[in-house]
């Protein structure tokens, strides 16, 4: 869907502006149908959540970041435009936006990714290397995130047919001794970013790439992994989404093999070829396949002045810093969907509340 440059400014300034996560943008673009309304509505939506207005973005530092963007050679990719990848459009708390540089058609091909340990054995990365080949040749879209080790041997062998997600800006790259591969990508493939150009690789970052990796894939491979990494946060976000989840065995007696087995042995598929590889995720679900989404302007909008603070009440007073399903919320309270979500808006927007992975919400400490 087309939209004007104004609404594309107002749109970053508002997910760049404080209290504003994925899902409260989602629910304020439905509610208002534009970004230059829901910016006039803060105040008084935190206001009735009982907090101060969130942080606004600067309007000279969301310039500076287009201009940034422009320098770059990369471009923004809006959550309605037609090239938004479908598969990650079903994610509960997919980016509204993110840059790209390369080939935006790889975004809708059938994709899996490959992750797995950047201290990764000479043998794992010459099977990721392979297997990626392997699988590219087949027509499918290999996605990681241009880490060493694994990440870097799946990028090499799936050449064009890649993805690489970063954590950084769309401008930084790191490892930087892969800012060579990362730059051969976005000539030849396609390499994308949630932050800002100009941010830096920060650690709380890569878990918000690692749900971007396992968003766009029907399924995530994890060739070699230690039972706490990044890797394996990946495959719980797949199966979270209800993507398919594969492992490479290996030895019980390298520390490096210890993730895979433990998801084999929690149910994850074995698999040792690329032929495995596509056998297990077969053909793309079609619930998974998103229709036109609309204007939001024709979108149901949330009730909320005729909202008591009795209602409001009712919801916080069922609210501690314990996360619950909002699903559980709206049973308990006897209230609309749509009013306890209107609740839940004002309360994130004053800053008095913590969104959670599965829907669920708890109050701030």
């Amino acid at each position: 869907m087309p939209i004007s440059d104004q609404e594309k400014f107002a749109r970053i300034r508002l997910l760049r502006s404080g209290n504003i996560g994925p899902v409260t943008y989602f629910q304020l673009l439905a509610r208002f149908g534009n970004a230059a309304e829901a910016i006039g509505a803060l105040p008084d939506l935190a206001r009735r959540g009982g907090g101060r207005a969130p942080r606004l973005a600067n309007a000279d530092d969301v310039k500076k970041e287009m201009d940034a963007t422009g320098r770059a050679g990369a471009s923004y990719l809006f959550h309605d435009y037609a090239e938004y990848p479908a598969l990650l459009s079903h994610m509960e708390n997919a980016p509204p936006i993110f840059t790209y540089r390369g080939n935006n058609a790889l975004l809708n091909l059938q994709s899996v990714a490959i992750v797995g340990a950047r201290n990764a054995s000479a043998a794992a990365c010459k099977f990721a290397r392979k297997i990626a080949h392997d699988l590219s040749q087949q027509g499918c879209v290999v996605v990681s995130g241009l880490a060493r080790g694994i990440d870097t041997a799946a990028h090499m062998g799936a050449g064009s047919n890649s993805i690489g997600v970063i954590a950084s800006g769309i401008d930084i790259a790191y490892p930087p001794e892969n800012a060579e591969l990362q730059e051969t990508m976005a000539n030849g493939a396609l390499v994308i970013a949630e932050q800002p150009p100009g941010t830096e690789p920060l650690a709380r970052h890569f878990p918000f790439r690692n749900r971007i990796i396992a968003g766009l894939s029907a399924g995530t491979l994890v060739v070699e992994a230690a039972p706490r990494s990044g890797s394996l946060i990946t495959a719980r976000l797949a199966g979270e989404a209800g993507r398919d989840v594969m492992a490479i065995p290996g030895s019980p007696l390298d520390p490096r093999a210890h993730g895979c087995n433990m998801l084999i042995r929690n149910g994850a598929t074995l698999v040792q070829s690329a032929e495995d590889v596509l056998e297990q995720i077969g053909s793309i679900d079609a619930r998974l396949v998103r229709e036109d989404p609309g204007s939001y302007e024709q979108q149901p909008v949330p009730a909320d002045t005729e909202l008591s603070d009795a209602s409001r009440r009712t919801v916080e007073d069922l609210l501690n810093m314990t996360a619950i399903g909002i699903d559980e919320l709206v049973r308990q309270s006897e209230m609309t969907a749509a009013e306890v979500a209107t609740i839940l808006l004002e309360l994130e927007l004053a800053g008095r509340l913590d969104r959670h992975a599965g829907a669920r919400v708890s109050l701030k400490p």
